[in-house]
């Protein structure tokens, strides 16, 4: 089966800042449009922790095993992603094995203390080289349009590593 004509989930890797962002995140992540968070990339809190531990050759390590067999990177981007060094790496990475990318603002969710880091205009978005395409837009809870946009993705992704005749790592 050729993957546009995929009825599976793709295997999804989500970049975030995790200490500031992951209360905003957990709610992305429980519309479970991708599937199973240990196949999509996801960082349990726990694991987490105890990665960061290790120092920094473990955090790259555990980064590069988690995106391992991805074919989309979505940016979860709230008001200081785009400064973060980990998400740096993780962009970095995911462009190494031609990842397609899908950017998903989350700053105007509220976190445990019912706070959003709301302002008029939304965060940066973190870089990416031009000629990567890039779509971001505000989570609005819509899990169809996050299917299709995750899966448009994944087909540049294909396409993508097609012209240049890599596989996923």
């Amino acid at each position: 089966m050729n993957q546009g004509s995929r009825n599976v989930a793709r295997r999804v890797f989500f970049s975030f800042h995790f200490e500031r962002d992951i209360w905003r995140v957990n709610q992305v992540r429980n519309s479970n449009v991708v599937a199973g968070y240990e196949k999509a990339g996801f960082f349990d809190h726990s694991e987490y922790q105890e990665v960061k531990q290790r120092g920094d050759a473990a955090i790259r390590r555990k980064i590069r095993q988690r995106l391992a067999g991805t074919t989309v990177t979505v940016v979860l981007i709230g008001s200081e992603t785009a400064q973060r060094d980990w998400v740096r790496f993780e962009i970095d990475e995911s462009i190494a094995q031609r990842n397609g990318f899908l950017g998903i603002y989350i700053h105007h969710l509220e976190d445990q203390g019912g706070n959003s880091s709301w302002s008029w205009w939304p965060p940066t978005k973190p870089f990416v080289p031009p000629g990567i395409d890039f779509p971001c837009y505000d989570w609005d809870e819509d899990v169809d349009k996050f299917r299709r946009a995750i899966e448009d993705a994944g087909r540049r992704a294909d396409r993508w590593r097609a012209m240049d005749g890599v596989r996923a790592r």
